[in-house]
């Protein structure tokens, strides 16, 4: 859905949209092991873990152990911390030609990362040379909040200064996307470059 008025901010996810993880070596790792792919990521995102994880309650060392401990339950140990530390340090790009949209953009409307992420997602931005991507970072590890949890769309809108209904908010998952339509933003679900350069288009000029 796009909106043919220029929106007065720009919401965006990071993960799935900016930013992509490489699992490769993980998967390979997982292969040697003698578990399934994505065995790894499964015990990472146990329900309750990720919301210890998104709502700043884990250090990467911690959720490094914690993966490594219940991966022990399955693989011998040395095998289980390599395969702990592969997946919490996976390689990650930015999608250049998305970060070259909301630059453009941000020369019309401010530009907030709407994120569920780490305390460490600072670090990550820095090494990725996108510190200064956004006019700001709403961060779940730091809000108190995760999507689709309407507290954080809420602090979003209040720190770009704009009330809901004049956000442009665009996420990988359909079930952000809705939850931030149910507050009157106008809502895409990205699946390519080609969303997001649509739904800027009146930013773009």
């Amino acid at each position: 859905m796009t909106n043919p008025q220029e929106p007065g901010a720009v919401l965006c996810d990071l993960d799935g949209v900016i930013r992509h993880f490489d699992h490769r070596e993980v998967t390979r790792l997982e292969a040697a092991a003698g578990l399934a792919p994505g065995a790894t990521f499964e015990v990472a995102f146990t329900e309750e873990t990720e919301r210890r994880l998104l709502l700043g309650g884990l250090t990467r060392a911690q959720w490094t152990a914690e993966i490594a401990d219940a991966l022990g339950l399955r693989v011998p140990a040395e095998r289980a911390v390599a395969l702990a530390a592969a997946f919490t340090g996976s390689p990650v790009r930015a999608d250049e030609e998305v970060v070259d949209l909301l630059r453009r953009a941000r020369r019309r409307a401010p530009v907030l990362l709407v994120t569920n992420a780490t305390v460490w997602l600072e670090e990550d931005l820095a090494a990725l040379g996108l510190a200064d991507l956004a006019d700001g970072v709403v961060n779940s590890a730091r809000v108190g909040a995760a999507k689709p949890d309407p507290a954080i769309f809420r602090v979003a809108a209040e720190r770009a200064g704009v009330p809901p209904e004049g956000c442009l908010f665009v996420d990988d998952s359909a079930r952000n996307v809705a939850a931030a339509a149910r507050l009157g933003m106008t809502a895409v679900h990205f699946r390519e470059p080609a969303d997001l350069a649509g739904a800027l288009a009146p930013l773009l000029g």
